[in-house]
């Protein structure tokens, strides 16, 4: 039996996969997991990348524990984030996290260098303050890209942890604001025009790329070796890739955020596609993911929080089943991105002090399915197609409340799973790079099968 182990780490929670084929079908096994957050450190709000690395490798420990030793392993994550390095390879902290307030006022002292719609031309992904582009001008305005010689994104930067070998893979990187839809690789153009040192990046590599088998250190440590290669690096890429929802059918894939688009041979780059607030995200093969973010369930995980986590989130979504209140916000709003309480910022937005609790988790539930409509309907429109499914994935798959609201309020027909979406296209790209003859249209058939 040939084992392949996902490592996928979103922003709130991580978890070890482990993959196989049997009997001519996709079987998963969870093998570990472990919480993940931003933590605040001086005012700054980062990620422990040093926890991150013990429980990735407290995840291969399980599997030695468990006599299983996986083939192949790789690591998928969030995107725009990454790590510095210095000419030693050490860490040039702090690991800053996206939703850190830094790039405040960033986007719009750039669009004075490069206009905005220039830079939405060239590289297809829309101006938000987090996306990498921002944060490296913050890094070199502050002085910390003086001493840097490398930089690796999140899932490359624990690649490198594990295997002491760097590279920097395509999609995750395209989500940064910083390559270009025609060549494929970084604009140097824009590198050039923001004064960033081009040296401190590696060739873009695509997914199924081996990076390099396990130092004799983590080898050691974690007891036995394997071969550590490339997925498609951004969560929703590897979400994507394991869709399978035709020309006529849309994604969204649900967690902290949920990313709702199509897949095109071709970046769309028109003014309407940038003034919808969408993005041309880098997917396998090349294919572009258009899509839109929207804050997805990282508004309910935050109200959970700020009830101190007494109810379940079934039990939120029941309170939001017996409330009556309909009115929405714009789950995209500044108001929303990290707030120190969630339930007093929509209260806030809404002007209703008041506001019960399950009117508010309600408000949640009707402006994120609202939201979903609005980006369907954008879609159709800027690609002339007609859309009549929509295929939601993820961890909010699991709600069937926001399932049903998504098809009620969309019209279009709503079908859900996988709930492991990200590990399961993670998962394929290394079962396509163990299987020359398995390429991205046979692997969806297989997990559309399983």
């Amino acid at each position: 039996m040939k084992y392949c182990l996902a490592i996928d780490m979103g922003a709130s929670s991580g978890r070890h996969i482990l993959g196989y084929v049997e009997n001519g079908k996709l079987k998963l096994e969870e093998i570990y997991r472990f919480e993940n957050g931003i933590v605040d450190i001086d005012g700054t709000l980062c990620w422990d990348i040093d926890k991150l690395f013990t429980e990735i490798k407290n995840g291969l420990k399980e599997c030695h524990k468990k006599g299983i030793h996986p083939e192949t392993v790789a690591i998928d994550t969030w995107g725009v984030d990454y790590v510095l390095l210095d000419k030693d390879k050490k860490e040039i902290l702090p690991a800053v996290s996206y939703r850190d307030n830094r790039t405040s006022g960033i986007p719009e002292e750039i669009d004075k260098i490069i206009p905005r719609k220039e830079l939405y031309e060239r590289t297809g992904i829309q101006a938000t303050n987090y996306n990498s582009i921002y944060q490296l001008y913050c890094d070199k305005k502050s002085g910390k890209l003086d001493n840097a010689e490398y930089f690796l994104m999140m899932p490359e930067y624990f690649s490198f942890k594990l295997t002491g070998h760097i590279r920097n893979e395509y999609t995750l990187t395209t989500t940064g604001g910083l390559v270009n839809t025609k060549t494929f690789e970084r604009d140097e153009y824009i590198l050039e025009k923001l004064g960033i040192d081009k040296k401190i990046f590696a060739p873009l590599s695509l997914p199924g790329t081996v990076v390099g088998n396990l130092s004799e250190e983590v080898k050691s440590e974690v007891g036995f070796d394997t071969t550590v290669i490339l997925c498609a690096s951004h969560d929703t890429a590897s979400a994507v890739a394991s869709c399978s929802v035709g020309d006529n059918g849309i994604y969204i894939s649900s967690g902290t955020w949920s990313l709702i688009g199509t897949e095109n041979l071709e970046p769309v780059t028109c003014e309407k596609a940038m003034n919808s607030g969408f993005t041309n995200e880098g997917g396998i093969d090349h294919r572009y993911r258009f899509l839109e973010n929207i804050m997805g369930m990282w508004l309910l995980q935050n109200i959970r929080k700020n009830l101190d986590k007494k109810f379940t989130y079934d039990e939120m979504m029941q309170m939001a089943m017996d409330s009556n209140f309909t009115e929405c916000i714009n789950p995209n709003a500044d108001d929303f991105l990290a707030p120190e309480n969630m339930v007093e910022a929509i209260r806030n937005y809404l002007n209703k002090p008041d506001l019960p609790i399950g009117d508010v988790i309600n408000c949640v539930y009707h402006s994120l399915a609202k939201a979903y409509d609005d980006a369907v309907k954008v879609i159709e429109e800027i690609s002339n197609k007609k859309i009549d499914v929509i295929n939601i994935v993820g961890g909010g798959c699991k709600d069937t409340y926001l399932n049903s609201l998504t098809e009620k309020i969309t019209g279009k027909k709503v079908i859900a799973g996988p709930v492991e979406a990200t590990a399961t296209g993670n998962i394929m790209v290394q079962l396509m790079s163990l299987d020359e003859s398995l390429d991205l249209v046979k692997a969806r058939e297989l997990v559309k099968n399983s």
